[in-house]
């Protein structure tokens, strides 16, 4: 994310009373999840984690065993015959990265399972419900279909004006099936991305299947439970594949096709009959294919149809297919076929228009009142071959027209040419914007507010944290931080959605991770992104800047960016801090080490000066140039710290001790070449005191002393940061750890520019990538470098958690299962509720100031501990629940630290109030 023994009497007892009828106990388990995922189909891991969450209304209730029982049927399971796997009664409070230790999963392998737990007294609870994951294709014989494609006359990766490439291509097949069904399976992938249909719905609701890898290493498929959409008798597949990021334009580049040209589609559909035969129907040279009514799309010039050519019934048994030409089999890729480990990318919400304007006559802006990434949805009656045209826009310029100068060359459009039957609906299939505004050209009629509907897509990833609090600044702050998050986690990481460019920039990962990982379950996400990382490392093991690399030479050198490439080190080490995932460390370990030497093969002197790749600084930062050599410095020293942390938590005690020397001694050359006699960082910007303190390279009687000339920075620019994208997380937590967590409360409150409330004040629904992104003086920045939708700056969101609401990590403990409540009450807010779900359970944490006295209301989920600290004037008069703390149930006095009164809790809801004054 241990082998457990026991004698042979107490596995034959545990087999034989393991969860049987008789008194259970009110623990309750939930939410069984298959490598981070509830009920995956397609899997290709053989040997799978498991996990499940603990419900219970008792203080101080925990897990003190559990049994797992997996099985080939759900008839097996309901006897509670593990033919797969039946692990007995297991001593041990572990509810996640659990391995499966069962019997060897073979290719379609399903295995169905459900767990019992026994609680603190030794009382076994009720079975779960049942849960499911389903093997995939892991190996190259068993794919049985061949690659197919639309022939094509010539393919040009290089079009002039940036014209698109040919229509994607549409393909289909009919089949018999004589017999009943009992299981149908289909695995299919693309290179593109595609739309499958069979019997004339489509299958499924994902969207740009199969995502973004690298096309030259891995492929990855998707897997779906297709029975429901089969009759006996005659059956149709359909399936259009469109560009995506395999021969679409990609980046700045002025070229399409960077991974290849020809899209191509394989399919295979399993057919399990209830007399025990089955069936297997393959894409090859039987398919048909042809153009279709989209005339071309692109993720980012858009996508055109033309609904005069639609072809009705193309997806269904009855429809006349003479005039369709024979698919073409192509030569199979070399990559490695892979199943897709993280969730899908779908539409997830639907926004009406709050507002319809005509700067210009018969040209009709529509706001969303929130910027977004997808596309919208076109509702429109006309006479045939009326052509509307849409345009997507982040902002307005001073006239109230779309303001698209910042796209760069991604044009953003969409048309739709009608057919004049009525109503017509058109939803782009193949591309999607960065947008609060869309302008509509060609309406035939004065639009409502139905006419466009915007669609919101992004991987779906499950949300995990809630923020609230008494400003609404603030909580528009963290809607905003989410938005950015949502429009930003496409399949990959990205830094903006709308122009030339939604490439998976590493630093802006690193940087925003731990957020990220509060606002939603990132785990699957982050662990499928680390393989591209990966895969784009270079041979002498330079990371790259932005993964899944382009392939392209130019483009090579974008690679071992002090921020940037550290995020090999940083996402692993932060998904084991946050989930207790020791796997995604051993996986890597090897691409990590690799980077280690390579950063010190060029520095041997310990101080990150020499350049093998970019440096781009603290980007972004305002009129602050932080020393190149010490943002690099300090980020090796880091990488050596969190190599060293890593070592230990795999078994490598050897390399953790070769790692903890190696930080120091990096540590004491940063500390020779930057840290000054009287605490002052040289350069003297914010974010080299940041990273300074944030990353231990201060030596500790001098720490005292940097944060007071950090303070004395930001008051000498008028209590304002100038931070980039590596000090702007940073700046809150290490001022609040420092002791100053009044001026960062000041900088959080701020709305003078440059600050966080500076943008909400314009208007901004979103994170911006520039500070001054638009201001009353300078109106829009340079349009080649300013995104409206870039969530880097807010990474302050790891601060409003773990600082303000107060829901952190125990250094020691990763994953939750014990943790801290640790809040820093301010001026400036009442009152704060936060939540956050845990791979341990839900965590709340909330807190109230008024008439000299805080009340916090939290919940630590069962099975775990915490750490709470309640901040106080008097300790000895702290309550909870109405009585004294200490004597409380579930709740140990410590001691008293800075402040603040300590306690050791247990599980359950607590109510703590104190004495106190911000």
């Amino acid at each position: 994310m241990k082998v457990w023994t026991m004698t042979v009497i107490f596995l034959v007892l545990a087999f034989s009373s393991a969860c049987t009828p008789g008194e259970e106990s009110e623990l309750k388990v939930t939410k069984l999840r298959c490598e981070y995922l509830e009920n995956p189909l397609g899997i290709d891991i053989s040997s799978p984690r498991l996990s499940w969450l603990l419900e219970s209304s008792v203080r101080g209730q925990k897990q003190t065993a559990y049994r797992i029982i997996a099985a080939s049927s759900e008839e097996n399971l309901e006897k509670n015959k593990g033919d797969l796997w039946d692990t007995g009664q297991i001593e041990s409070d572990r509810t996640n990265q659990i391995v499966y230790k069962g019997k060897r999963l073979d290719s379609r392998q399903r295995c169905y399972w459900k767990v019992c737990v026994w609680d603190k007294d030794g009382t076994q609870s009720d079975f779960s419900t049942s849960a499911l994951w389903t093997m995939g294709l892991p190996e190259d014989k068993d794919w049985k279909a061949s690659w197919i494609a639309m022939e094509r006359k010539s393919l040009s990766s290089k079009p002039k004006d940036l014209a698109p490439g040919p229509p994607p291509p549409w393909f289909r097949k009919t089949f018999t099936l004589d017999k009943s069904v009992k299981r149908a399976v289909v695995y299919v992938t693309a290179r593109g991305i595609f739309r499958l249909h069979i019997n004339g719905k489509a299958v499924g609701e994902d969207v740009f299947a199969p995502e973004w890898t690298d096309y030259n290493k891995r492929i990855q498929y998707r897997t779906y439970d297709v029975k429901s959409a089969l009759k006996k008798g005659k059956n149709a597949l359909g399936a259009v594949v469109g560009d995506g990021w395999y021969s679409g334009y990609l980046g700045w580049r002025k070229q399409r096709g960077n991974y290849g040209l020809q899209n191509s589609l394989l399919l295979q559909l399993e057919v399990d009959y209830d007399d025990g035969t089955n069936q297997v129907i393959v894409t090859d040279g039987d398919w048909k294919c042809s153009d279709g009514p989209i005339v071309s799309s692109d993720l980012l010039m858009g996508e055109h149809y033309d609904a005069r050519k639609e072809m009705p019934g193309w997806d269904t048994t009855k429809f006349d297919d003479k005039a369709w030409n024979p698919a073409v089999v192509v030569e199979e890729p070399s990559a490695s076929l892979v199943a897709q480990p993280s969730e899908p990318v779908r539409v997830t919400e639907y926004i009406i228009p709050v507002n319809i304007t005509e700067p210009k006559r018969g040209l009709y802006v529509f706001d969303l009142g929130q910027n977004i990434a997808g596309w919208v949805k076109l509702k429109v009656q006309g006479e045939a071959g009326t052509k509307i045209t849409l345009r997507f826009a982040e902002r307005l310029d001073s006239k109230g027209n779309i303001y698209t100068a910042n796209l760069r060359q991604a044009k953003a459009t969409d048309t739709y040419v009608l057919k004049g039957e009525g109503v017509e609906i058109f939803e782009p299939r193949f591309t999607f914007h960065g947008f609060q505004y869309v302008e509509v050209k060609g309406f035939p009629g004065i639009p409502t507010k139905d006419t466009v509907t915007g669609c919101v897509v992004h991987s779906v990833t499950p949300p995990a944290g809630n923020f609230k609090c008494s400003d609404p600044m603030v909580n528009k702050l963290f809607e905003n931080i989410n938005w950015s998050q949502r429009g930003n986690h496409i399949s990959i990481p990205t830094d903006c959605p709308q122009r030339d460019e939604r490439l998976g920039w590493m630093g802006d990962a690193q940087i925003f991770i731990r957020t990220a990982t509060f606002n939603m379950d990132v785990a699957a996400f982050f662990t499928k992104w680390m393989v591209d990382v990966e895969d784009a490392q270079s041979e002498e093991g330079a990371f790259p800047d932005f993964a899944p690399r382009l392939n392209d030479k130019t483009l090579m050198r974008f690679e071992a960016a002090p921020g940037w490439g550290d995020a090999g080190i940083i996402v692993p080490w932060t998904i084991y801090r946050v989930y207790g995932d020791t796997r995604v460390i051993e996986k890597h370990w090897e691409a990590m080490t690799k980077w280690m030497d390579f950063i010190l093969e060029a520095n041997p002197d310990l101080i990150r000066r020499k350049k093998v790749g970019n440096n781009y600084g603290d980007w972004l930062s305002i009129k602050a140039n932080t020393l190149k050599t010490l943002i690099g410095t300090a980020y090796w020293a880091n990488d050596a710290k969190l190599m060293s942390f890593m070592a230990k938590a795999i078994g490598l005690e050897k390399e953790a001790l070769q790692y903890d020397k190696l930080f120091q001694k990096i540590k004491t050359s940063y500390q020779k070449a930057f840290v000054q006699s009287d605490g002052r960082i040289k350069g003297e910007t914010q974010t080299g005191y940041l990273l300074s303190l944030a990353m231990d390279l201060i030596p500790k009687e001098l720490r005292q002393k940097s944060a007071e000339h950090l303070v004395k920075n930001i008051k000498k620019r008028d209590w304002h940061l100038s931070t980039g994208f590596l000090g702007a997380g940073l700046l809150n937590p290490v001022l609040t750890q420092m002791g100053y967590s009044d001026v960062s409360y000041r900088l959080l409150l701020n709305d003078t520019f440059p600050s966080w409330g500076y943008s909400i004040k314009q208007g901004a629904t979103t994170i911006w990538e520039r500070w001054d992104g638009w201001t009353e003086a300078k109106e829009f920045q340079d349009p080649g470098m300013n995104s409206f939708n870039h969530y880097s700056f807010g990474s302050i969101g790891e601060w409003l958690y773990r600082f303000v609401a107060g829901i952190g990590l125990d250094p020691k403990t990763p994953g939750y299962k014990h943790f801290r409540i640790h809040p820093f009450p301010g001026e400036g807010l009442e009152f704060v509720k936060a939540e956050y779900n845990s791979i341990h359970g839900r965590i709340i944490s909330g807190w109230e100031v008024k008439d000299g006295k805080i009340t916090m209301n939290i919940t630590i989920p069962p099975n775990t501990t915490a750490t709470v600290f309640v901040p106080t004037d008097d300790a000895s008069k702290i309550t909870e629940g109405g009585k004294p703390a200490a004597e409380s149930e579930g709740v140990k006095f410590l001691r008293t630290e800075n402040g603040f009164a300590v306690f050791e809790v247990s599980a359950g809801i607590y109510a703590f109030s104190s004495l106190f004054n911000v």
